[in-house]
């Protein structure tokens, strides 16, 4: 099967990507948009005339950098607002909040190796609940929105740190397996079948997703993963990282496209075992069809 490629590449940047694309009367929300890939995310989508919602768990520190933004993008329509993604009824008060059609909802933000067991308010293991059951939460609230733009899209950023676990569906708060932070944060795999269950159950109102891994940084992750390292030529910028959401969530060129896994601005390739370094592909569990329909019903047991 042949992959879906773009002229696009590993050092392709937001604004690259951006350039030349019409978002005026588009509206957009970016979770975790205050930093990093979040914020370089809302600097593209704004710079190209959308109306931007920064949702973020600490709206005291977002209100600077979404001023910045503002003047960087040349845009005064990006707003901030609240949202703890680890509780659900921030979620809920969110989405009960939201007014009028949504355009792009990136679900951006996350927690990564978190050195112990922790829970969410709801009991939930804290980076299954922040990373996935928040964002899914969110968007299940925001799908009559969605689907009231009439070519919606989703963005849900993954990682390539799915490549160290499927999602355990029989004890996905690690009562029962041991608790490590990479086997946890591994569940992000549960991001990547996110757009998978979107495809498969909201393609007939429009909306359209994609999963991604936005590219490393050099971190402190290889502690938990046996001294595993991303290679320096593998490590990229913020706005390098920020590319293929952008890419997902406004080019021209995704129009159409749904339930694929991308990295570096094109599709990924599918591998069979876990790289012995950081760079890149995806797991079949990862995009798979049964595996999507579970943990959609699944959630929606969990979020009710």
């Amino acid at each position: 099967m042949t992959r879906f490629t773009t002229h696009f590449g590993f050092q392709s940047t937001a604004a690259e990507v951006i350039a030349g694309v019409d978002l005026t009367g588009r509206k957009a929300i970016v979770t975790g948009g205050a930093a990093g890939v979040g914020a370089e995310t809302v600097r593209a989508l704004a710079s190209a005339g959308a109306a931007v919602t920064m949702a973020v768990r600490r709206v005291d520190v977002a209100e600077p950098v979404a001023a910045e933004l503002r003047r960087s993008a040349g845009n005064q329509a990006i707003d901030v607002k609240a949202l703890d993604l680890s509780d659900l009824r921030s979620v809920k008060a969110f989405t009960d909040a939201w007014e009028g059609p949504l355009d792009i909802l990136v679900n951006n933000a996350g927690i990564m190796a978190v050195p112990e067991l922790e829970k969410t308010p709801q009991g939930f293991e804290l980076q299954f609940g922040t990373n996935f059951l928040g964002h899914f939460a969110l968007t299940i609230g925001l799908h009559t929105a969605l689907a009231a733009a009439n070519g919606a899209r989703v963005v849900s950023v993954s990682s390539t740190g799915h490549l160290f676990s499927p999602v355990i569906f029989d004890d996905l708060n690690f009562d029962f397996v041991p608790y490590t932070p990479i086997g946890a944060y591994g569940q992000k795999t549960a991001d990547a079948l996110l757009a998978v269950g979107i495809t498969q159950r909201w393609a007939d109102d429009g909306i359209r997703s994609n999963t991604l891994h936005p590219g490393a940084i050099a971190t402190g992750l290889q502690k938990y993963t046996g001294g595993l390292k991303t290679p320096p030529d593998r490590r990229k910028t913020a706005e390098q990282r920020a590319s293929t959401s952008v890419l997902l969530a406004a080019s021209p060129f995704l129009e159409g496209i749904s339930g694929l896994y991308f990295e570096d601005c094109n599709e990924a390739q599918q591998v069979t075992k876990r790289p012995s370094d950081f760079t890149g592909g995806y797991a079949g569990y990862a995009l798979d069809l049964e595996n999507a329909e579970r943990l959609w019903n699944l959630s929606m047991k969990l979020i009710s």
